[in-house]
């Protein structure tokens, strides 16, 4: 069963290659893509349906009933921040449905905080291989399709 993955934000889709992290930028963690926000405060939404398996206020990860998870990081090296300037609106365990808020963030502030704003979304635990349907240099809305997961 295929998995068709939103965006948690509005912004610019880029690769995974962009990310100013190595862990992300080789796919380390797993395979996506990133999306550079629009500035402002804004709400990050739930990629996919499923349970908020982690929850950080600068991350979270979202597990489909079907066993694929989704990791949503709200800029780089944000942990730093701990917490400041980041709103949940949905705890650890709770059933979300995708698009549906998980936090508030502004991507401005954390850039003047001296943090890269741009939002991997990665697939965990399966390989590159597993996507398809990628988005590219195109304009997202939050909860518009990113890539689907293949089973």
């Amino acid at each position: 069963m295929s998995v068709q993955v939103l965006s948690p934000v509005t912004g610019l889709v880029a690769p995974m290659s962009e990310v100013p992290d190595p862990v992300f930028s080789q796919s380390m963690v797993g395979p996506g893509v990133a999306v550079k926000p629009s500035g402002g405060t804004s709400e990050a939404v739930a990629p996919v349906d499923g349970v908020l398996s982690t929850l950080h206020p600068h991350a979270f990860v979202v597990s489909t009933d079907d066993g694929k998870a989704v990791l949503v990081h709200l800029g780089i090296d944000t942990v730093k921040l701990e917490g400041a300037g980041f709103t949940l609106h949905a705890a650890k365990g709770a059933r979300v449905e995708a698009g549906s808020p998980v936090v508030s963030w502004n991507p401005t502030e954390v850039e003047e905080q001296g943090y890269s704003s741009v939002c991997p979304v990665v697939a965990l635990e399966v390989g590159q291989d597993a996507l398809s349907d990628m988005a590219d240099d195109v304009r997202v809305n939050g909860g518009d399709p990113l890539f689907t997961i293949e089973s």
